[in-house]
C-alpha cells in the first residue's frame, strides 16, 4: 500500500454521503444497504452507524468480508475489507452528527446504537473526468466515430 494510492481513493470517495455495503447472508447470498458515510479522513477504513439488533450486523458477525460500493457522476469505488461490530462510546460521541440522530435519536451512549468499521483490503476506481456530460460526450463520439469510449481511469488499490 502507498500512501499516494490511499490518499487517491480518499479524494474520490471525499464529498459522498452514501455508499452501498454488500454482505453475505448465512445461505451464501449477497446482499446490500445503503449505508451513510461517516465524515472521517480516509485511512483505508469506513465507518457507518448502525441499530444492534439489525439482522444483517449477523452477516457481518459470521462472513465479516464485505464491499463497499460509492459513486456519482463519472467516479465509482469498490472497497472490499472486513467489517466489524464497534461498541466504543467515545468513537460513537466522536463521529455523532445530526444526521446520525436523525436516524438514531437514542443517542450515542445508547447501547443499541453500534459502529461498522470496514478496514479496506483493496479498493478499485474508475474515474472520468469532467462527470457526467462528460462521459456521456465520450459515448456519443465513440458512437459517431466508431472508436472505444474513453473511459477514464481505472487502478487496483492495496489498502
Amino acid at each position: 500500500m502507498s500512501t499516494e494510492d490511499t490518499r487517491r481513493v480518499a479524494e474520490l470517495i471525499r464529498g459522498e454521503r452514501f455508499g452501498f455495503l454488500t454482505t453475505t447472508t448465512p445461505t451464501g447470498t449477497l446482499t446490500s444497504r445503503p449505508m451513510t458515510l461517516q465524515e472521517v479522513d480516509f485511512d483505508g477504513d469506513l465507518w457507518f452507524f448502525a441499530e444492534r439488533g439489525a439482522e444483517w450486523l449477523d452477516h457481518v458477525r459470521v462472513s465479516p468480508q464485505v464491499n463497499v460500493g460509492v459513486g456519482s457522476g463519472g467516479t465509482w469505488v469498490s472497497l472490499t475489507g472486513q467489517a466489524t461490530v464497534v461498541d466504543d462510546v467515545a468513537k460513537k460521541k466522536d463521529l455523532w452528527n445530526g444526521g446520525v440522530e436523525a436516524w438514531l435519536p437514542q443517542g450515542p451512549e445508547d447501547p443499541s446504537v453500534v459502529l461498522v468499521r470496514v478496514d479496506g483490503d483493496t479498493a478499485e476506481y474508475w474515474d472520468s473526468p469532467g462527470g457526467r456530460l462528460a462521459t456521456a460526450f465520450s459515448f456519443v463520439k465513440a458512437k459517431a466515430t466508431g472508436e472505444r469510449i474513453d473511459s477514464g481511469e481505472n487502478a487496483v488499490v492495496d489498502l
